[in-house]
């Protein structure tokens, strides 16, 4: 399943790091792009930084227009996904989102513009609490994915190996590269 993720009210100055953990989110849990809606040259650059490092392949780029991107997706014949703490329970949509391919799932920042709600196919609530986002996005891809995203192997140039007790990376060299 192809899953891109819009980033909506990116605000440089004030977002830097949520907009990070929503790219490295997005990356780790099964997504193949993030799309930020506005620019910010240096956040891009350090997604693309990780992705490079680490594998996988995800992309990320900054867009003028989000009602463009979500234009272009909807006459594709993608569907779009919403999260918002108003919306219906995961738990009532998630099995009719996996039939959705490709998929764009919009995660705010600021307030998001209420034509949102009105584009988006579905509206889901992860908890219908004051949350971060960046959890949001990290549970939906979990349900989405069915926890198998985890298992992904990203064969990058850098690779942690697992362990009880202690922080070891190797670096990948060669053919192994991804």
């Amino acid at each position: 399943m192809r899953v891109v993720v819009l980033r909506l009210g990116h605000r440089p100055e004030r977002d830097k790091r949520v907009t990070t953990h929503v790219g490295l989110v997005a990356r780790a849990f099964g997504a193949e792009e993030m799309i930020l809606a506005g620019r910010d040259d240096k956040l891009v650059e350090g997604l693309q930084d990780v992705s490079e490092r680490w594998g996988g392949g995800f992309q990320v780029r900054s867009a003028e227009s989000w009602k463009g991107e979500v234009r272009r997706w909807k006459d594709s014949g993608g569907g779009i996904v919403h999260l918002t703490m108003y919306g219906t329970p995961i738990s009532e949509s998630i099995d009719e989102i996996r039939l959705a391919d490709p998929l764009m799932v919009v995660v705010g920042a600021e307030k998001v513009p209420p034509e949102i709600y009105d584009i988006a196919d579905w509206n889901v609530g992860v908890g219908n609490q004051p949350h971060s986002e960046v959890a949001a996005l990290a549970v939906f891809l979990d349900r989405l994915f069915l926890g198998r995203e985890l298992d992904r192997d990203f064969r990058g140039r850098l690779e942690v190996v697992p362990s009880p007790r202690f922080k070891t990376v190797i670096e990948r060299r060669g053919e192994d590269e991804g």
